[in-house]
């Protein structure tokens, strides 16, 4: 399951009743389930040379290999002029003012040239995205209308595991399908989303039901249904759901701004396992150790050194690696915040002032500064002689960090990239100069090693 310029009004939400009772799920379906809408998205694409809708290297190999898993793609002659064709999109959303803005998730309407909202009542409208948050995974849409019924907001910090939770949405186009469960986990981390602690449920959630609401029990939404964790592409019994309260963060950054910003702190990081904690002299596993400072970051202007274990920020305690990038994100820029790290068996405290975190823009187009950011979204380093010896191979880039389409794709921190279209790569600028030469809206097949095997990865430039 997987911007725009803003020019917004006020937003009238209905908030929450201090005291709500509950209700079934067919109370809660009745009363709340026609501020639950039907998205629908076409955008247009071209087809490439070879049929697909990306660049395929010319091995005759990885053509075979893709026509594998595209098999109903035609191919077209060599020459022939490119082709559009129309690619249709589903998902969900829900009304949180009654002029007509609505909540959704940023990959639901991601691209699209075309984006109409249907109501329970059977009205459509073409809907403009308002703006949208791709490290969220949130957008805002609106349509022209007025007195629409519109969600009561609840308190995710509320929620227990156990709980009765409900959503509604469309999957697979089944439009106001029902599902209930229960919250299995909250706070979860995924390996490519650093910005929000998912809510984790047992509740039925399949391609379509993107972007629509997770209600409890008290007719409340408490998230946005916005992933799957699933090896055959349906349900399995894991759902992710992004809170509210971290979405309406970023709607309110959106409205007062057109763009999210969040605070940046520039470390590399990884969790401090038992064995760490013991080596380190920590009483036991917790916090946040260092593993890079970047250069001209926020971090090494404070002193932050590698080997250190950030264990508070601002005052809130990092109890895993992945607390930190959600806290520091979730500060302003520009502020000096207290940071407590553990350094060589004692705690320091340390003061930093944060910077804004680059946009994924930003990041693709760093490399241009030197800096080892490519299109893309990945962050590169080239091989020592030391690590060529211990990998025994002769060239290849260190993935040191992923954001953005690298993300998506799957690529890891850790791996290593050895080919773009089969071409050898040895040097960041090489990887830059093969990876600006793949359109915008193409993917480039790259190499990878990760572990004791090697794979082929799609990366498709979006162009963010």
């Amino acid at each position: 399951m997987l911007r725009a310029a803003l020019a917004m009004t006020s937003f009238v939400f209905v908030l929450a009743a201090p005291v709500a009772e509950a209700v079934d799920v067919a109370d809660l379906v009745e009363k709340q389930g026609p501020a639950v809408v039907n998205i629908s998205t076409t955008k247009l694409v071209k087809r490439g040379a070879e049929g697909f809708p990306f660049a395929v290297p010319e091995d005759p190999e990885m053509q075979e290999f893709f026509r594998r898993f595209f098999p109903g793609v035609p191919g077209r002659a060599p020459g022939a002029p490119a082709q559009e064709f129309p690619a249709h999109g589903a998902g969900s959303g829900f009304i949180v003012s009654s002029d007509g803005y609505i909540l959704t998730n940023a990959h639901v309407v991601k691209g699209a040239d075309e984006v109409v909202v249907k109501l329970t009542d059977k009205r459509k409208f073409i809907a403009k995205v308002v703006g949208s948050d791709p490290r969220t995974d949130v957008a805002v849409i609106r349509i022209t209308a007025r007195n629409l019924p519109a969600v009561r907001l609840g308190d995710p910090e509320k929620l227990r595991v156990g709980e009765a939770v409900a959503a509604i949405g469309s999957p697979f186009g089944f439009e106001n399908s029902v599902t209930a469960g229960i919250v299995s986990a909250k706070g979860r981390s995924l390996p490519s989303e650093s910005y929000v602690p998912f809510i984790q449920t047992d509740v039925a959630v399949n391609p379509g039901n993107s972007g629509g609401p997770l209600f409890n029990m008290r007719g409340e939404v408490v998230g946005i249904n916005s992933q799957i964790y699933s090896q055959s592409g349906g349900y399995q019994g894991v759902a992710f759901a992004i809170p509210i309260d971290i979405a309406m963060e970023v709607v309110d950054q959106l409205k007062a701004g057109g763009k999210v910003s969040r605070g940046w702190l520039g470390v590399m990081i990884q969790e401090v396992s038992a064995d760490l904690a013991e080596s380190f002299g920590l009483d036991r596993p917790r916090g946040a150790l260092v593993s890079q400072v970047q250069d001209g970051s926020p971090a090494a202007r404070a002193g932050v050194q590698t080997a250190d274990v950030i264990l508070s920020f601002n005052g809130k305690p990092v109890e895993n690696s992945g607390d930190l990038p959600r806290i520091v994100g979730s500060t302003k820029p520009g502020s000096k915040i207290p940071m407590q790290v553990w350094r060589r068996g004692k705690m320091q405290t340390l003061q930093v002032v944060l910077a804004e975190l680059p946009s994924e823009e930003q990041v693709a187009g760093a490399g241009k500064s030197g800096k080892s950011y490519s299109r893309g979204g990945l962050a590169l380093s080239e091989l020592n002689p030391e690590q060529r010896r211990e990998l025994k191979i002769d060239h290849g880039l260190l993935v040191e960090e992923v954001t953005g389409d690298a993300a998506r794709a799957g690529i890891r921190v850790g791996d290593i990239v050895l080919a773009v279209n089969n071409a050898r790569i040895a040097t960041v600028d090489a990887f830059r100069q093969a990876i600006a030469a793949i359109p915008k809206g193409k993917s480039a097949a790259l190499l990878v090693r990760r572990g004791e095997g090697s794979l082929y990865i799609p990366l498709k430039i979006s162009g963010e």
